[in-house]
């Protein structure tokens, strides 16, 4: 862990103080040889740069000499008033310190990994006599064995689906598997195989998750002579419908592997990572090899630093995309990086067993490289070529609505509810790179004075806690995150009503424009509304209508499926989610045993104790809750 923590200059300092080489200069005599990480900040207190180092006044006395530096450097150190260091006691430390706070600080001046989602896994759970199959992410907290990751939600469930039909695993959860009382849909056409209503023994099914789990292991040959011998004893036997339902599921496992395309014989667990640089952008392709088979790839876009070459970037896409994921026994890269040997002791430490890094230069790892590699130039190039046709539109944007210059951030507002019930109001985002969908915000509508359908006082209080919460966090407007265009659905009087709403939050300089449906609220017919400006239309074949139909689309889209949730949410409320301490898990326990919330509230003390999970004193506690309001 880092040990010691010099925040050295006060807010009067950074304003008044030196700036560039000669403030950097003034830290030397305060840092000694210790491994640690460096902080570069601006006038502002922003930080500018993280980095780590071996030797830290060896590395910040690089700063302090004037000349030698690459362009982006001397910005960078021409721009620091103030440094912060954290010294460490390995170099390992200070390589995982580093990547954690440039995720946690997204500075303007390192690489930067956009997008960082988590992994889906195939979970074969232990927790009941006929386990489930079934896809998971997030924690490992369930009890099971885990297979991943897979590279998205798409690549599980096709594998599930095709598990399914080989091994016939139950997908049902618990309570519906006690429930039933006559196989589903799934039985008939022949995914699994009924153990809700006994039509397979404990045992029988018992064998099917042991093959499954030899499969996910990456010993699928062992199970596809088994049932090929399963196969031809039930031909010999004249149990042809036997022999026919084997058959199918050999087929089935030989789909599965056809599907996966790219099956190493000699790889039996890696991940694949391949950049590819052009043009100031990159893609980084990530194929994730497990038991020998390919479970998906997945492109990311780092956020580049002029002049970093590929070592830098694919070192801090490493620190940052392993931050909260376990790596595997061997990552094959398309470049070699700086500091390996740090890399390997840092994944290793986080795996707790050895992880191995190499890039290959021939046989059959070379070949699953240049596979990634092609990927990566192709994931670019259809990425430039998107980003080039939505600047276009950016610009026809700028153009149709008189703005200044093509927006940056343009953020789209909708609303959506029933009758004023679970009110919602939804922000998408839209920027140069298409719909920012980690930027989508839904607000859940709380004003008591706003009467239901009131769709002004509901556009109202979202804009009022969204520029709130800009003004206080960034009232200077230095970040990313101040939009440069907001589109409103409707017409003259929502435009207006918002442009005060802004005004009152000092708020004016924000181009709006109001999107309303035609005289007969035809797609196609829209008209577009500026304040002080007569009300407009394109022309029907514009590209720049489509887009602004897109985006009011994607607003309506997002604003009705978080409607929904809430709905459907307040629709499984129960008394028992306002009892302190009962969360998901024990109000499912008490569900299970009594049947019903209402149940629950009539149930004696003594009735309460005896359900699994109960404690006593949780027993007390809902028994009082439910009994002093009676």
């Amino acid at each position: 862990m880092a040990h010691n923590n010099h925040i050295t200059g006060d807010a009067a300092r950074i304003k008044d103080g030196p700036r560039g080489y000669e403030c950097i200069q003034n830290y030397l005599k305060t840092l000694d040889n210790s491994p640690g990480v460096y902080r570069m900040l601006d006038e502002q207190a922003r930080v500018l740069y993280v980095g780590k180092a071996r030797n830290l006044k060896k590395r910040v006395s690089n700063y302090a000499k004037e000349g030698g530096h690459s362009g982006r450097i001397a910005r960078m150190i021409s721009e620091t008033a103030s440094m912060m260091f954290l010294t460490t006691l390995t170099e390992t430390e200070a390589l995982l310190l580093e990547q954690n706070l440039i995720k946690q600080l997204k500075p303007r001046y390192n690489v930067l990994l956009r997008d960082d989602k988590s992994f889906p896994n195939i979970l074969v759970s232990s927790t009941h006599a006929f386990p489930q199959i079934k896809k998971h992410r997030g924690a490992k907290t369930e009890k099971g064995n885990y297979y991943g990751p897979f590279a998205s939600a798409g690549a599980v469930n096709r594998t599930l689906n095709q598990l399914q039909k080989v091994f016939l695993l139950r997908n049902c959860t618990d309570s519906v598997f006690e429930s039933r009382t006559r196989p589903c849909l799934l039985y008939q056409i022949k995914r699994c195989a009924a153990p809700c209503v006994g039509y397979v023994s404990a045992e029988d099914y018992n064998a099917l998750v042991d093959d499954a789990e030899k499969f996910l292991s990456g010993k699928s040959t062992n199970v596809q002579e088994t049932l090929a011998r399963e196969m031809d004893i039930a031909s010999e036997a004249m149990e042809f419908e036997r022999a026919a339902a084997l058959r199918d599921r050999i087929r089935a496992l030989t789909q599965v592997q056809a599907g996966q395309g790219i099956n190493p014989r000699g790889v039996a667990e890696a991940d694949v990572i391949a950049l590819h640089m052009e043009g100031g952008q990159a893609c980084v392709q990530v194929f994730f090899i497990r038991a020998n088979q390919n479970w998906g790839n997945r492109d990311f876009y780092p956020r580049l630093v002029a002049d970093a070459d590929e070592g830098e970037v694919l070192e801090a896409f490493l620190g940052q995309f392993y931050g909260d994921k376990t790596p595997p026994r061997l990552l094959l890269l398309s470049h070699p990086i700086p500091d390996e040997d740090l890399m390997v002791e840092a994944l290793s430490q986080k795996a707790e067993r050895r992880v191995e890094i190499a890039v290959p230069l021939r046989g059959e790892k070379a070949e699953l490289m240049e596979g990634a590699l092609r990927n990566a130039r192709e994931s670019l190039a259809r990425r430039m070529s998107e980003t080039a046709t939505q600047g276009k539109l950016l610009r026809g944007l700028a153009e149709a609505f008189d703005l200044d210059a093509p927006p940056k951030r343009i953020e789209v507002y909708d609303n959506s509810h029933i009758q004023g019930t679970n009110a919602v109001g939804g922000m998408i985002v839209a920027g140069a790179d298409g719909f920012l969908k980690s930027q989508y915000r839904k607000y859940n509508i709380r004003g008591e004075d706003i009467t239901p359908g009131d769709d002004f006082g509901m556009m109202k209080e979202v804009l009022t806690r969204r520029f709130q919460r800009l003004l206080k966090e960034d009232p200077e407007r230095k970040s990313d995150m101040w939009p440069d265009l907001l589109l409103i659905d409707g017409g003259a009087g929502q435009v207006s009503a918002v442009q005060s709403i802004l005004s009152e939050m000092g708020v004016e300089d924000i181009a709006m424009v109001g999107v309303a449906k035609g005289v007969d609220r035809d797609a196609g017919k829209e008209v577009f509304h500026r304040t002080g400006q007569r009300p407009f239309a394109l022309q029907h074949n514009d590209p720049v209508l489509y887009f602004v139909q897109r985006l009011r689309d994607e607003a309506h889209r997002f604003a009705i499926g978080t409607h929904r949730a809430k709905r459907a949410k307040a629709i499984g409320a129960t008394p028992l989610d306002e009892v302190p301490g009962v969360g998901a898990t024990r109000k499912r326990a008490l569900l299970a045993h009594f049947g019903s919330a209402k149940a629950v509230s009539r149930a004696g003390l003594s009735d309460l104790k005896a359900v699994d999970g109960i404690s006593d004193a949780m027993a007390e506690t809902i028994y009082a809750f439910f009994h002093a309001k009676g």
